[in-house]
């Protein structure tokens, strides 16, 4: 039995990786779909999509889980027709992994069963949170794995944030 897991990882945190570790072994095979993933250099999205599957396949593999593969799902602002658009890049799969609201809706709706987690502490682990700690000089490393901290030092990605902020 193989999951889809889609979000956008800007950047890829720790609420992310706790969901995965505890998915991992209910599923053969964990399908993570990078969505929006032709957008980078603004504010909500920073990083490429070439940086956010390194900050993923770091982060699972530094902790032993190797069940999975990254797709990359381009956003198409057609919600009606997002779900066969997400299927002509990714078909096998047996069950939708989300907590967003219109994810879940979308899927349900072509009959697809969507499997919620739990939040883990939603209001610190958001990319959103994280973005706005970066750009304000807060304490953001605690939030993300340390493979993605390093990697976002070494892009330079709080610079390229706080320049996108201005």
């Amino acid at each position: 039995m193989n999951a889809l897991f889609i979000g956008r990882f800007q950047p890829f945190h720790k609420g992310h990786l706790i969901i995965l570790q505890s998915i991992s072994n209910q599923y053969d095979e964990i399908i993570i779909g990078i969505g929006s993933s032709q957008y980078s250099g603004t504010i909500v999205n920073p990083f490429s999509e070439n940086e956010r599957k390194k900050m993923i396949a770091k982060s699972l593999d530094d902790i032993g889980i190797n069940n999975y593969k990254i797709v990359l799902i381009p956003d198409i602002h057609n919600p009606p027709k997002w779900v066969s658009h997400v299927l002509s890049i990714v078909r096998n799969f047996d069950v939708v992994v989300s907590n967003n609201s219109f994810t879940k809706q979308l899927f349900s709706e072509k009959g697809y069963f969507v499997k919620r987690t739990p939040y883990f502490e939603k209001e610190r682990y958001s990319g959103e949170e994280i973005r706005r700690r970066m750009i304000n000089n807060e304490k953001w490393e605690d939030l993300v794995p340390k493979s993605v901290a390093k990697i976002i030092k070494e892009i330079n990605g709080v610079q390229r944030l706080k320049d996108l902020s201005r």
